[in-house]
């Protein structure tokens, strides 16, 4: 009974383990089948990749390439339009100082045109104000002058202003005009009015401002009608205002001048900044100091009253917006004023401020000529009436030299 259990138990585990190995064989045949289908399944999937990711950075070479050359393009674009805008800004500046030349020339004429038309001539050369406008001068010379002052034009007339026909000779050959400059009394038509025409007719050397009434205070408004006045009647390069007890050189003031003709705004004089007077009752008190700042503070730079020249463009500055130019109680500091902001050379030359002998004498005598003498204590030369021939013999040019010069 034992033994065949035995048998049976034998046979069993004999069919367990054939049946084992066949079912290890067919589940290894079956992984290497499914493992060989998944190869053939990957192995394409893996090649697409590969050449979708060649063809993807062919795509990007592309793009780059052409991004590259777009980008040189625009900067040469680019360059080409910061080109333009260059000549069109250049083109736009040139243009712009043109009509404003054009406009100061028109503010000129309509000036002289409404002056002959208007039966009140702005001076006694308004008659010849259009045949004058024909021609370029090289400057005009104001002399500043009051009723009182007769003897101080007559000893300057008999120095350094040529007279009769040398001073016509030296406006149509030297292109200069020198002229007094004088407005009217309070009472029109009056005795010191009549006095003047009587003077005028008998010189021809007047240049009479119709709208200004003389006064020591009105001396900012004078100067701004002048300016006005002048470049209405004469074209000219430059502009000079000078007192009546100054002596000037004229050749070596026009020298001076020439030097400068390039320069479309120059001002041009002996240039200080003096202290802002706030003390009332004392002489060149400032009424509006405070626009200055703080008490002891100095004027802006600006050009020395007894001789000083603008060129063309600022003249006719003037003359357009002289209604609204503000007037300060010096007449050196209102001018200065009046160029704040704008684009003006400030030329200091000292040669405009020289002093009576000896220092003129002196400066003479090593080749450097003075333009201007006159004494810093007086603001002129003192008595200038008695003195200033004195001052023409030792320091004056000489007549030749005024003969010799050309512009």
């Amino acid at each position: 009974m034992s033994f065949k259990s035995k048998g049976e138990q034998s046979s069993r585990s004999f069919v367990s383990k054939k049946w084992t190995f066949l079912l290890c064989l067919g589940c290894f045949c079956a992984g290497m089948l499914f493992t060989n289908s998944n190869r053939v399944e990957t192995v394409p999937q893996s090649k697409g990749i590969m050449r979708a990711t060649a063809m993807e950075a062919e795509k990007q070479k592309l793009i780059s390439e052409d991004c590259n050359l777009k980008a040189k393009e625009e900067k040469h674009v680019s360059k080409d339009i910061i080109g333009e805008v260059f000549k069109t800004h250049h083109a736009i500046q040139k243009l712009d100082k043109t009509i404003s030349n054009l406009e100061m020339e028109l503010v000129a004429a309509r000036a002289a045109q409404e002056s002959l038309l208007g039966g009140s001539p702005l001076s006694t050369d308004a008659n010849k104000a259009k045949s004058s406008r024909k021609r370029k001068y090289l400057m005009v010379i104001g002399i500043n002058t009051a009723f009182s002052s007769r003897k101080r034009r007559d000893s300057v007339r008999a120095t350094w202003i040529p007279q009769g026909e040398k001073r016509k000779k030296l406006e149509d050959e030297k292109g200069i005009i020198i002229r007094f400059v004088i407005g009217h009394s309070a009472t029109t038509g009056g005795i010191l009015d009549r006095a003047i025409e009587a003077e005028n007719k008998k010189h021809g050397d007047f240049l009479r401002l119709q709208d200004h009434v003389e006064g020591y205070l009105e001396l900012s408004a004078k100067t701004k009608i002048y300016f006005a006045t002048a470049v209405a009647l004469w074209d000219a390069d430059f502009y000079v205002k000078v007192d009546d007890d100054v002596h000037v050189n004229i050749a070596t003031l026009g020298e001076t001048l020439v030097r400068h003709q390039k320069n479309p705004r120059v001002y041009i004089g002996c240039m200080k900044s003096g202290p802002v007077l706030s003390q009332k009752g004392v002489r060149y008190h400032e009424p509006e100091h405070w626009k200055f700042g703080e008490a002891g503070n100095k004027y802006f730079r600006h050009a020395t009253g007894q001789l000083y020249a603008i060129s063309k463009d600022l003249a006719s500055y003037i003359s357009i917006n002289q209604h609204v130019l503000h007037k300060y109680a010096n007449e050196d500091v209102s001018l200065g004023s009046w160029f704040i902001g704008l684009d003006v050379e400030h030329i200091d030359d000292r040669r405009l401020c020289c002093g009576t002998p000896p220092d003129c004498e002196w400066k003479a005598q090593a080749g450097n000529v003075c333009v201007a003498s006159f004494d810093w204590t007086c603001s002129g030369i003192c008595k200038s009436a008695d003195r200033i021939k004195e001052v023409h013999r030792r320091c004056g040019e000489g007549e030749n030299a005024l003969l010799g010069f050309t512009f």
